[in-house]
């Protein structure tokens, strides 16, 4: 049987695709390619279904004629802006799809769910860091749109038997080591990326929102994780579930936080070059520090982040940007 994961040309589900199936999984992708890339699909055993998620016939011939064991569910819009000015686009494509899924894996038998949730389900922190018992009161609709799927999943448990692990991502950055595969958005707004395409001189100039926090150097703080980290976390969450673990959420991060400032200093110190930038005021809705608390995960999953130095991770982001691809897919 197949493993099924949903947006796998994605960025982050490409890099889990390309470790499962270098791992020996057979792998079904489904993907319409609106925001992923064929081209992030560089192992050679990986069948592409060229579809969206709520195509009734195309999820229940694969469930049907190829047999399922589990789906790992990456295929969302994530753009927090967009989703204030467009909440019905992100609650249609985020919540209501995946029902279709879950139908046909009720129907099939298929009961394991590795789910790419989001800290953005949190909202404003009351503490820091954010440990998986924080209250969820996500203060946009992306955030809101995770949010209610998680809780269709912890109904369909006990409905139906599905086990699920949700995994709540800080802020993921970085590439494959070979630099085949890495981070390709349009329009970029994550903030690693952009302070080295401004660098690359492929994008405008940086602009930082806001040096007046309450945080060391006034710029806001964040959790960065590597992505190759953030898939190693799924093929531990595959490995519990296949254990018979039951179901759980996570937080995935390193623990530790970076302010906006030390991002762009340790940009700097990689490219050799600086930051083209400007300041700009506060954007509403950014907490000043944003930190995970990933200790269950260590417990549940045994997994800890193996590259948890921001410089690496700014490394691995310059190397895709400045390596054989230049950053960006051309497919």
């Amino acid at each position: 049987m197949a493993l099924l994961i949903t947006g796998g040309a994605g960025y982050i589900g490409s890099h889990v695709t390309r470790l499962l199936a270098e791992r020996g999984e057979k792998i079904m992708v489904l993907d319409n390619l609106s925001l992923g890339h064929r081209g992030a699909l560089v192992h050679p055993g990986v069948e592409l279904v060229e579809s969206d998620i709520n195509d009734v016939n195309n999820v229940e011939w694969m469930f049907r004629d190829r047999g399922v064991e589990a789906v790992l569910h990456f295929a969302a819009f994530s753009l927090v802006g967009e989703s204030v000015s467009e909440p019905l686009k992100y609650f249609r494509n985020n919540t209501a799809a995946p029902l279709i899924m879950l139908d046909a894996m009720r129907r099939h038998g298929c009961d394991k769910f590795i789910f790419s949730s989001t800290a953005a389900t949190y909202g404003n922190p009351i503490r820091t860091p954010l440990d998986e018992s924080h209250p969820q009161s996500p203060i946009n609709p992306y955030g809101g749109s995770k949010l209610m799927l998680e809780r269709v999943l912890a109904d369909c448990g006990p409905a139906w038997g599905l086990r699920n692990v949700t995994l709540r991502y800080f802020n993921a950055c970085g590439c494959s080591d070979d630099a085949l595969i890495g981070e390709d958005h349009t329009p970029e707004t994550h903030l690693i990326p952009r302070a080295l395409l401004a660098v690359a001189g492929q994008e405008s100039p940086l602009t930082v929102f806001g040096n007046d926090y309450p945080t060391p150097d006034g710029t806001c703080v964040r959790d960065y994780i590597h992505v190759l980290d953030l898939a190693e976390a799924h093929a531990r969450a595959l490995t519990y579930l296949r254990d018979g673990g039951a179901s759980v959420a996570c937080n995935l991060g390193t623990g530790q936080g970076v302010s906006v400032q030390e991002v762009i200093d340790h940009a700097e110190a990689v490219t050799g070059k600086p930051v083209p930038r400007s300041m700009g005021p506060r954007r509403a809705g950014d907490p000043p520090i944003l930190v995970a608390d990933p200790s269950l995960a260590r417990r549940v999953l045994d997994w800890t982040a193996a590259r948890p130095d921001p410089r690496e991770i700014i490394a691995s982001a310059w190397r895709w940007i400045s390596g054989p691809r230049g950053g960006r897919f051309k497919d």
